[in-house]
C-alpha cells in the first residue's frame, strides 16, 4: 500500500501547500549517530521547523497536515529510515539532535538501541507525555524489550491508527 499512499499523500501535499513533500530532520539514533529522519511535511515551510516542536493547535500546521498527524500518516516515510538501518519498527522515539540533553544519563542509555517508529511512549500517551513520562516509558521499553513486547506494541499501534482506538493505559 505504501506506493499508493505515497502518491496520494504527495499529490495532496503539493496541491495544498507550496514546498517539499518530505520534512527531514536530524535525529540521533544507535550509539548517538546522527541520521535524517523523514516524515511527510505537515506544516507550512517555516524557519522555526527545526527549532520549535509542533503543538496541538500549532498555526504552522496545514489542514491536511492536521489530518496526517491525527492518523499518523506523516510518519510513514520513517519506514525508509527502517530500511536504511537508522530506525527500528519499535523502540524509543529519536529526539531532535539540537534538543538532546547529553548529560541525561537515562537518555544516553537509550542510545544502545535503534530508535523506533512506535513504542511505549507513542502507545501510552504520545504527544501528551511530559519529557519525564516519555523517558520513563522509553526506559521501560529498554528493560522489557523482547519479540513479544514488540508484537504487542505493533498491535496496539495498529489498533490506534486503523481503529481510532483510544490510548491504552
Amino acid at each position: 500500500l505504501f506506493p499508493v499512499i505515497f502518491l496520494i499523500v504527495s499529490a495532496v501535499i503539493k496541491i495544498t501547500s507550496p514546498g517539499p513533500i518530505f520534512f527531514k530532520q536530524k535525529r540521533n539514533g544507535l550509539n548517538g549517530k546522527e541520521f535524517w529522519c523523514y516524515k511527510f511535511r505537515s506544516m507550512k515551510v517555516n524557519k522555526d521547523a527545526d527549532k520549535i516542536q509542533a503543538t496541538l493547535n500549532d498555526p504552522r500546521k496545514t489542514k491536511f497536515g492536521n489530518f496526517m498527524r491525527k492518523t499518523n500518516i506523516d510518519e510513514l516515510p520513517q519506514f525508509i529510515n527502517v530500511l536504511l538501518g537508522d530506525m527500528s519498527l519499535v523502540g524509543y522515539r529519536p529526539n531532535v539532535s539540537d534538543l538532546i540533553d547529553w548529560s541525561d544519563e537515562a537518555y544516553l542509555r537509550l542510545l544502545c538501541m535503534r530508535p523506533g517508529i512506535t513504542g511505549y511512549a507513542q502507545v501510552y500517551g504520545r504527544s501528551n507525555n511530559t519529557y519525564e513520562s516519555a523517558m520513563e516509558k522509553n526506559t521501560r521499553y529498554l528493560r522489557d524489550a523482547s519479540f513479544g513486547t514488540d508484537l504487542k506494541l505493533i498491535f496496539l499501534t495498529a489498533a490506534r491508527v486503523f481503529g481510532g482506538a483510544a490510548e491504552a493505559n
